[in-house]
């Protein structure tokens, strides 16, 4: 059967080539450089504006900020179309340090943009002579090179897309099974005789529509209705960004990645009901209410609908090796009090995919803070010795025990040949296939959890994932059946699956991860000031109760105002020792 694998592939990349038509080149710009926030600030600045030419200039270098702004016309040959912006620079490598932008759409913000990130949809029934006026806060990123500005016009056909999906996804399955397994032979039957019916001779024709009609039926009828279903594994898939508050970047450039990625996650929730997304660290979303209040409030609002879950107890994904108890206690306290008065919601899961080792103490402190469940992916960097459990109740220092599982998210492999594991998964075959393919408590629950988004350096999920996503709901021989849901849920199916269960391994004392051994001496005085910081406020904390016995107020908004700043602090990139010189300073 590689001869149809082949020529479906071959079949879809063309498919590809025509989703995007009529594209006109949006050439000139107006430019001012500096830092605003949106359009007001900018209009009111007296910095000069000047003239930016997409195809002559470049702009940036490390870490600056610049404004551009162009209008755009909808053209006669656009009218009833769905029409989109597509912005990019030449950049490729990793999104997190590239050139990044907040877009604003007639004054209003409306997503982020990066490489995995570069359309926009103005409309999907677009009007001829409709003016558009295109702003761009535009970050250079962490490289010293500077970057071009390419912006184009286009016509999405979002019936080739459709067409293209519902053809890639199941090829994408099939490839992935062995050349004679039954599943893969019928997949590709199915294809190969959807394919049969497209008119290829003149793409984009009124033949050619119609046969697309004809393969669309086809596949409906014929594959996903007869040959998809249900499935023996299934996968829980939430949309997620792991946002590092600082790294390879400062706190000031976290701000802007939350409001990138924060909106993007709300524009794609307009266009896919089914996207539920989860973001844990209270933190970033004090920086939104800050910076954004409109962007927040919309956020509220999708957490009040329950597609939008704001878990993960602590204030920020705190180190858990140098963070004294007190401290481990405060960033839940913080943490749960903040979505509590915020939004309403009761945290009950400790979320830290990216900690660098995890203390023994740590279940007793969850469990007297009535937080049931602990979720990371880290230990499976370890450099050496492969942790033997995936689903598991994990014994503190005292005796206490918490129910922890491990995200098992990777590309699947024939031969698998490492244990890695990721909490940027990307939604697709592959990653599906072998999160469940890495399992290794298939014998107790049949259910594996995906955190899909790009991340680190935010972002989130993009089109193409929850595109892949709504297939591979519909249950495709051979993978798992995605679901898409909360991790909320997920974790308390987990526990109704596996309790009472023999089978249910346990895991004592420490969380130890084998790879960043720097956590305890790297950055040293950052450590030590942490250290007189953490004794210091709950020595005011002691002094302030004495002094309440004398009739004096207790300071309760200064002593938490600098609990918070010792809890940002304690971010696991930044007191490890991890993150780039302008963080300490």
């Amino acid at each position: 059967m590689i001869f149809p694998l082949e020529r479906v592939n071959k079949i879809v990349q063309d498919l590809k080539s025509y989703i995007y038509q009529d594209k006109v080149e949006i050439e000139s710009f107006r430019m001012k450089e500096g830092t605003y926030k949106n359009p007001e600030e900018v209009d009111a600045s007296s910095a000069p504006w000047n003239d930016f030419v997409s195809e002559k200039m470049r702009w940036g270098g490390r870490d600056e900020h610049a404004w551009f702004r162009t209008s755009v016309t909808i053209p006669e040959g656009m009218n009833g179309k769905t029409v989109a912006l597509i912005v990019h620079t030449q950049f490729g490598g990793w999104d997190a340090t590239n050139p990044q932008f907040i877009a604003f759409v007639n004054g209003i913000l409306m997503q982020g943009l990066d490489r995995n990130h570069q359309e926009i949809i103005l409309s999907h029934a677009a009007k001829a002579g409709d003016k558009y006026t295109l702003d761009l806060h535009a970050h250079s990123g962490m490289i010293y090179s500077k970057s071009d500005l390419f912006v184009d016009l286009v016509v999405v056909d979002t019936k080739v897309r459709k067409l293209y999906y519902d053809l890639y996804v199941p090829l994408q399955v099939a490839e992935k099974l062995p050349e004679d397994d039954k599943r893969r032979i019928d997949i590709l039957t199915a294809l190969n005789n959807a394919v049969n019916l497209l008119d290829l001779r003149k793409p984009l024709s009124s033949l050619f529509y119609d046969s697309v009609e004809k393969a669309e039926k086809y596949l409906e009828e014929e594959f996903y209705q007869k040959i998809c279903g249900m499935q023996e594994a299934v996968a829980t898939c939430v949309g997620h960004t792991h946002i590092d508050v600082a790294w390879l970047w400062t706190l000031a450039q976290t701000r802007e990645k939350v409001a990138r990625s924060f909106s993007t996650v709300l524009r794609l929730m307009e266009e896919y009901p089914e996207y539920i997304f989860m973001s844990s660290q209270p933190q970033l979303y004090k920086f939104l209410k800050e910076d954004y209040p409109e962007v927040y409030s919309q956020v509220k609002k999708r957490i009040k609908e329950g597609r939008w879950e704001a878990d993960g107890a602590m204030w920020v994904e705190a180190d858990c090796n140098l963070s004294s108890g007190e401290s481990l206690v405060r960033q839940i306290l913080f943490g749960t009090r903040f979505f509590r008065e915020e939004f309403g919601v009761e945290n009950r899961i400790l979320w830290l995919p990216d900690v660098f080792g995890y203390s023994a103490a740590l279940p007793q402190i969850l469990k007297k803070s009535d937080i049931d469940y602990f979720m990371t992916t880290k230990i499976s960097w370890n450099q050496f010795n492969k942790l033997p459990y995936d689903t598991f109740m994990w014994k503190g220092l005292d005796g206490t025990e918490i129910l922890t599982h491990f995200i098992t998210t990777r590309n699947y492999e024939q031969v698998p040949t490492s244990h890695g594991t990721t909490y940027n998964g990307y939604l697709n075959a592959s990653q599906v296939m072998g999160a469940w393919q890495r399992y290794q408590q298939k014998d107790i629950n049949n259910d594996v959890l995906i955190a899909y988004g790009f991340g680190d350096g935010g972002g989130g999920p993009t089109r193409d994932m929850l595109e892949n996503g709504k297939r591979l709901s519909r249950g495709i021989p051979g993978c798992p059946k995605v679901k898409m849901d909360t991790a909320g849920n997920y974790f308390a199916k987990l526990e109704n699956t596996v309790k009472g269960s023999k089978y249910l391994p346990k895991w004592v004392g420490e969380l130890y991860l084998e790879y960043h051994r720097g956590t305890y001496t790297s950055m040293a005085r950052n450590k030590r000031y942490n250290r007189k910081s953490e004794f210091l406020y709950q020595d005011t904390e002691f002094l302030s109760s004495l002094s309440m016995l004398l009739g004096n107020e207790y300071p309760q908004q200064a002593i938490n105002q600098g609990w918070e700043t010792i809890l940002l602090n304690q971010f696991h990139d930044i007191i490890p020792g991890s993150s780039i010189k302008e963080v300490y300073e």
